[in-house]
């Protein structure tokens, strides 16, 4: 069994994770820490839990938070990772990080999110980012394994939108300089904390973009696209958020390659996504929606070319808090202690 312990376990990622490690079957989740909450059960805090997980919310200053475990989830904000990291690392823990301090591979690189969210542009554990792993297994599978000590869970938006472009930077599909994301949230991904931009009143009947000048997670998807790629990509991209509670909607366009119609379109994105089990292919007249990947750890892509003006259109479908979080969460950690990466979450959605 693999001894777990939860930061930030009051949060929606604190309580995403615990949902789907109690259905683990290689998973004893073991202990709970946070700033908030402390002392309530997550039971108390989380009613529908009542009789599956009564375990306290500890103090990080408690004694007991410190308990040996096999891996520690960060499902903190940005920053808290970096500073605890390198005395988790030292205690044979391994870490599967929610935020941005360990997607990237040098201080250098972070050095741009950082920029994005207003943080100190000085990572806190710089040691440690060469032997960690960005953390989207559909890319990293093989470098995602028994020996590797950090993860970097992928943002929400940036899975959507690179699994949803990954298949035509490879195949060199698209004219890469042309790469438009139109990205729609939920609220759920502005996180737990009140902020009157949420309050219902503020967001009902309301759908509003945001961060023109450069949201976050461009940083990352840039990153894995020009990786692919094999040269830099940048791209426009534009987050907006909706009022309702859960789900990703990124349209995804790009002008074709000379040459590239939709059967060439939808024959790459098979063999890209072959081995990509929650992956799935659709093409324009299966009527999909976000509805379709709520509560399941599964992209739905709608393949699409629109041949009077020669682009390709995708329309990518995820759970912001189970594949764009906790779902993706649990596949890196199948991944890195030898599981299948399916244990724990093969299931379909919740309908309707």
């Amino acid at each position: 069994m693999i001894r777990t312990k939860v930061i930030g376990a009051g949060g929606y990622g604190g309580v995403g994770i615990t949902e789907l490690l109690l259905q683990h079957p290689e998973a004893d989740l073991v202990c709970f820490v946070a700033k908030n909450d402390v002392g309530m059960k997550m039971s108390d805090l989380y009613p529908h839990l009542t009789g599956y997980c009564d375990l306290p919310i500890l103090s990080p200053d408690n004694p007991d938070a410190d308990e040996p475990v096999d891996l520690t989830i960060f499902a903190t904000p940005d920053g808290i990772a970096m500073s605890s990291a390198t005395e988790v690392s030292a205690q044979k823990s391994r870490i599967i990080d929610f935020s941005g301090d360990f997607r990237f591979p040098s201080a250098s690189c972070y050095r741009e999110y950082a920029k994005r969210i207003g943080r100190d542009v000085e990572h806190k554990a710089p040691d440690l980012l060469p032997n960690t792993v960005y953390g989207l297994p559909e890319l990293r599978r093989k470098e995602i394994n028994e020996k590797t000590p950090v993860v970097g869970n992928a943002g929400c938006f940036a899975v959507s939108c690179i699994l949803g472009l990954a298949p035509a930077v490879k195949y060199k599909l698209i004219e890469p300089d042309t790469i438009i994301c139109d990205a729609k949230s939920g609220i759920s991904g502005a996180g737990k904390k009140p902020n009157p931009a949420f309050h219902f009143p503020a967001r009902y009947d309301q759908i509003n973009a945001y961060r023109f000048s450069g949201h976050q997670h461009v940083v990352e998807i840039e990153q894995e696209l020009s990786t692919l790629a094999g040269s830099e990509i940048a791209i426009t991209f534009t987050p907006q958020v909706i009022p309702a509670c859960r789900g990703i909607l990124s349209t995804l366009y790009a002008r074709l390659g000379e040459g590239v119609n939709l059967a060439k379109v939808m024959d790459a994105y098979k063999v890209f996504h072959k081995d990509n089990y929650f992956v799935r292919i659709f093409d324009r007249d299966t009527p999909i929606g976000t509805m379709h990947v709520r509560g399941s750890n599964y992209c739905f892509l709608t393949v699409d070319v629109d041949e009077r003006t020669s682009r390709l259109r995708v329309v990518s479908h995820i759970d912001n808090l189970v594949k764009g979080q906790a779902g993706n969460a649990v596949q890196n950690m199948n991944l890195m202690f030898g599981f299948d990466e399916k244990v724990g979450l093969d299931r379909p959605g919740q309908y309707p």
